[in-house]
């Protein structure tokens, strides 16, 4: 069994920013920070640190500034403002606060305790996590969160990343891929205009976003891009991030059994991995953006997966 392996982007901590950001988180939490653990996972170069205070409270902070990374401060504000209005029968963190002085951007949130689902995946952890995502699919998005867009308009460029490919291929592009890519920008153009739904969609869900707790339930972290689409999308990207760390893993037969999965067809899901794919490879070739030195090769494994899938899935003869 292949087993792969993601290198995270290296991280600062809670040591590195300076005073005053860490005086303004402090002063949202009420009392000085004694002990900050860093965490790992996830592609920014900012801090993740689980802290507590001299009272005993607890929380969790993610801070960065645009010396960084100077898309990562936008999409922390973002963040905080989709995590603020999500409902609170969803199981995902709070927002305590908010510390911005236009450089450094920080994030104070509800310390979940819990861990990451065991990698490679385990079916009993699988279900606990769809299990969630078909709670966030049954859940009306809020009123606050009426002005999220919409998830066809946001992947629509993203999923056109066959034609791209095709006019300028990688040289080690899969021959069986590069046979084929008619087939597969068809199927991802198509799958778009079948992308309408009114369900809160994370558009990020892999197994670094989400935080299993010792009562068996599965909390999902991270929110910049949430939009509003069809409530199979986020358990069909949970599939593929299982796939990627194990490729023998049966994850059809959970598409066959799982309720979250019951609006679905196997075209609708051939489309959206094609769209995947699109987007994956086209994406891992670019240069890597500053703070973030893996990220691209995260991304040419994430294109792996989907493709060898979507190879199982087609069979040695495609459809045209």
């Amino acid at each position: 069994m292949e087993i792969m392996e993601t290198q995270w982007s290296p991280r600062i901590g809670w040591a590195d920013l300076p005073a005053h950001a860490q005086s303004g988180v402090e002063e949202i939490l009420g009392a000085p920070v004694i002990e900050a653990v860093g965490q790992q996972g996830g592609f920014s170069p900012g801090t993740a640190d689980r802290v507590r205070t001299s009272t005993g409270r607890r929380a969790f902070v993610k801070a960065v500034n645009s010396a960084l990374n100077s898309t990562t401060p936008d999409l922390h504000r973002k963040e905080a403002a989709i995590t603020a209005a999500l409902p609170d029968a969803l199981p995902t963190p709070h927002l305590l606060g908010l510390f911005d002085d236009d450089d450094w951007v920080a994030l104070v949130l509800t310390d979940i305790e819990g861990r990451h689902p065991h990698i490679p995946w385990r079916p009993d952890e699988l279900n606990l996590v769809l299990d969630a995502l078909a709670l966030l699919a049954r859940t009306p998005v809020p009123q606050a969160l009426a002005h999220l867009p919409d998830l066809a308009d946001e992947l629509r460029e993203d999923f056109g990343g066959w034609a791209r490919i095709q006019a300028g291929p990688p040289t080690s592009l899969d021959p069986w891929i590069k046979e084929n890519l008619g087939l597969f920008d068809a199927l991802a153009t198509q799958v778009i205009a079948q992308l309408e739904g009114t369900s809160l969609v994370h558009m990020d869900i892999r197994a670094d976003n989400i935080l299993l707790t010792a009562d068996q339930r599965a909390f999902l972290v991270d929110w910049p891009w949430a939009c509003r689409g069809p409530g199979w999308v986020d358990a069909l990207t949970v599939l593929v991030n299982v796939r990627a760390f194990d490729p023998s893993f049966d994850v059809d037969s959970v598409l066959r059994s799982h309720p979250v999965f019951d609006r679905t067809s196997p075209d609708l899901v051939d489309g959206f991995l094609a769209g995947l794919g699109a987007y994956f490879i086209d994406v891992a070739r670019r240069p890597a953006p500053p703070g973030l030195p893996t990220v691209r090769a995260f991304q040419q494994q994430q294109g792996d997966a989907v493709m060898g899938w979507l190879r199982e899935r087609l069979g040695a003869t495609p459809r045209l």
